[in-house]
C-alpha cells in the first residue's frame, strides 16, 4: 500500500497516440483485454523490468496504471473472476478444472447459471472474440463441447487452447471456433498464432459494430520455449545474476513511481524452507542455466509485446484505435514450479513481493493493471498511477459500465452477483467505495482490509497480520501486537467463506485430489 498518490510525468508524454482527447463520448467503445499468464509484477519496462516491452509500455504512458491490483492466485480462479465478476467459487471454479469435485464451489468450469462477460455484450449489440488460452472448461469435456466452450459461453469466433498448459509448439487440445485443430506448420509457436488470431478478427469486424476482444496469451508460463534468436538477444542482460538486478528493478519501481521512495527492497530470505542463496555463491552450472531460462522467459514475454503491437497497428489502420480501450493484466504472479532454479527466477519477478503464484501473498496476487483509452472515450478520464486496491472481479463490471451496458436484471437480484465494482470513478480521479478483498486458493487464504492485511500460508498454519501502509512488502507479522484485529479479520473472512462456497477445505496434494474426486464422482464431462 502506498501513502500518496502518484502522478508521474512520464504519463502526460505529448507523442502518444492515446493521449489527445475530444469532448465527444462514445457509449460503445471496443474493448480489448489482454492477459498474460504466470507473469511476475516487475517484469514489464514499464513496471520496472529490464524485458523491453515498448508496446505495452505505451498502454501504460498513455493510460491509468492500477499498482495495488490483486488476482486470485492461479490461473482458473482468476479466469472465471474475470469472465464473470464473481469471485471464483460462486462463479464454480474455486480449485481449478482438472476435475469437477460436484461441490458448488468446486465444479471445474464456470456454472450455467452465472452470465459471461461476453455473453453479456454479445446480447448488447457486440461482436465478441476471444484468441488463447480458455482453462474454464471441465478437463473431462476436452474432444466433446458441453456448453461450456468459448463460442458456446458468448464468443463469436475463438481460436485458442482450452487446457491450461503445454507446449508452444503443440499445444493441445486446439480448438478454431469448436473444430479441433489436428495439423500445424513447421514454424508454428503459439503466442504468434494467438496475435495472427486477433489480428484476423479485427479484419474481418464489421464496421458498424463495436467489438469485445478477449486475448488471453499463455506466454510466460511454463514450459520455457521460444526460438532461439530470440532468447540469443536476452542472454547479455541476465549475466549480472538476480542481486544486482532485484536492485535495479526496485530503483525503477520507485523511479516511476509505483512504490515510495523511502521504502527498502527486502530480502525475503527464507521462503517455504529454502534459504535463498547470493548470486556469487551458485555454482557456474546453475548461474548458466538460471541466465538462459531466465533470457527465454524474457524472450516471450518479448514476443507476445510484439504481438499486442500488431493489434494496436491493425486497429490503427481499421480507423478504430481511437475508440478502444485496453486492459492489459496478468492471471497471478510468477511461479516457483519447476524446482530450484524457477524458483530464483520468480524472485526476481515477482520484485519486491514475498512468494508466488498460488499462494495469497503479495507475490502470488498482485499483477500490474493497465487500463487505455482512445480519444474518442471520454474527455474527464485522466491519466496517472493509482493506488487504490482494486481486484479482478471489477474487470467486468469496469467494462460494462464504460460500454454503457448493465447487467441483466434476471441476475441482478443474485444476492451474489457482480461482486466487483466498476473502476470508472478512478479514472476520474475520484474514490470508490471502500470494501474489503478476499482470497482463497488451496487452503491459502487472505483478507485486504483497509491497510490491513490477514494471510496465511494454508489452513492449517497460523494467520499473519500486516500493516500495509508501512509494511506492503509483508516481512513483519504483528499479529500477536494486534490480536483483535486479527481475530476480527479472521471472523470476516470466515464469514465470507461460509457465504462463498469455500469449505470444507480439501487438503489432499494435487494428483491425489484429482483421483479421489474422479473415482468418487465418474461423471466428469461436465454436462448438468
Amino acid at each position: 500500500m502506498h501513502k500518496k498518490l502518484a502522478v508521474s510525468s512520464m504519463l502526460m508524454a505529448a507523442t502518444s497516440p492515446f493521449l489527445l482527447f475530444s469532448q465527444n463520448t462514445n457509449q460503445h467503445p471496443n474493448i480489448v483485454l489482454i492477459m498474460c499468464d504466470d507473469m511476475g509484477f516487475s517484469d514489464l519496462a514499464c513496471f520496472g523490468g529490464e524485458i523491453n516491452t515498448p508496446n505495452i509500455d505505451l498502454l501504460s504512458e498513455s493510460g491509468h496504471n492500477f499498482t495495488q491490483f490483486k488476482n486470485t492466485g492461479r490461473s482458473c480462479p482468476s479466469r472465471a473472476s474475470l469472465l464473470t465478476g464473481y469471485y471464483q467459487h460462486n462463479a464454480g471454479i474455486g480449485w481449478m478444472a482438472e476435475v469437477d469435485e460436484h461441490r458448488p464451489g468446486y465444479r471445474g468450469q464456470i456454472s450455467k447459471t452465472v452470465p459471461t462477460i461476453a455473453e453479456v455484450f454479445k446480447n448488447n449489440g457486440y461482436s465478441t472474440y476471444m484468441s488463447g488460452k480458455w482453462h474454464v472448461s471441465l478437463y473431462g469435456s476436452f474432444g466433446k463441447p458441453n456448453g461450456s466452450y468459448p463460442t458456446q459461453r458468448g464468443f463469436d469466433k475463438y481460436y485458442g487452447c482450452l487446457a491450461g498448459g503445454g507446449s508452444y509448439i503443440t499445444p493441445k487440445p486446439l480448438y478454431n471456433n469448436l473444430e479441433p485443430v489436428t495439423t500445424l506448420p513447421d514454424d508454428y509457436y503459439y503466442t504468434t498464432a494467438i496475435t495472427d488470431s486477433a489480428v484476423s478478427f479485427i479484419h474481418s469486424h464489421p464496421k458498424h459494430k463495436p467489438m469485445f476482444m478477449y486475448i488471453a496469451h499463455y506466454a510466460p508460463h511454463l514450459p520455457l520455449q521460444a526460438p532461439q534468436n530470440r532468447i540469443d538477444q536476452c542472454m547479455a542482460r541476465y549475466k549480472v545474476g538476480y542481486d544486482i538486478l532485484r536492485e535495479k528493478r526496485f530503483a525503477r519501481l520507485k523511479s516511476l513511481g509505483i512504490i515510495d521512495s523511502d521504502f527498502q527492497l527486502p530480502t525475503h530470505k527464507k521462503e517455504f524452507n529454502m534459504n535463498r542463496p547470493s548470486w556469487d555463491s551458485l555454482s557456474d552450472n546453475q548461474k548458466e542455466k538460471w541466465i538462459n531460462d531466465m533470457a527465454t522467459y524474457a524472450a516471450m514475454i518479448e514476443i507476445m509485446d510484439d504481438g499486442i503491437g500488431e493489434v494496436i497497428n491493425t486497429l490503427r489502420e481499421k480507423q478504430e484505435l481511437d475508440n478502444t480501450i485496453f486492459i492489459f493484466l496478468s492471471d497471478n504472479g510468477s511461479t516457483s514450479e519447476g524446482g530450484f532454479i524457477k524458483q530464483l527466477m520468480a524472485d526476481l519477478s515477482n520484485t519486491p513481493y514475498r512468494s508466488y503464484k498460488q499462494w495469497c501473498y503479495n507475490g502470488g496476487t498482485s499483477t500490474p493493471m493497465i487500463l487505455t483509452y482512445g480519444k474518442n472515450i471520454n474527455s474527464d478520464f485522466e491519466k496517472q498511477i493509482s493506488t487504490i486496491p482494486a481486484h479482478i472481479i471489477d474487470i467486468f463490471p469496469t467494462c460494462l459500465d464504460m460500454a454503457s451496458i448493465k447487467y441483466p436484471s434476471k441476475f441482478s437480484d443474485n444476492k451474489v452477483a457482480l461482486q466487483g465494482v466498476s473502476l470508472t470513478p478512478i479514472l476520474k480521479n475520484k474514490k470508490i467505495k471502500k470494501r474489503d478483498l478476499f482470497f482463497e486458493h488451496q487452503t491459502s487464504c487472505a483478507i485486504i482490509s483497509d491497510h490491513w492485511k490477514l494471510v496465511r500460508n494454508n489452513g492449517k498454519t497460523n494467520w499473519e497480520l500486516f500493516n500495509l501502509d508501512i509494511d506492503p512488502f509483508e516481512q513483519n507479522d504483528v499479529s500477536s501486537q494486534y490480536e483483535q484485529i486479527a481475530k476480527s479479520l479472521e471472523k470476516k473472512w470466515n464469514n465470507w467463506a461460509m457465504k462463498n462456497h469455500v469449505f470444507p477445505f480439501e487438503y489432499r496434494p494435487w494428483t491425489e485430489r484429482i483421483n479421489y474426486y474422479k473415482e468418487k464422482n465418474p461423471d466428469q464431462d461436465g454436462i448438468e
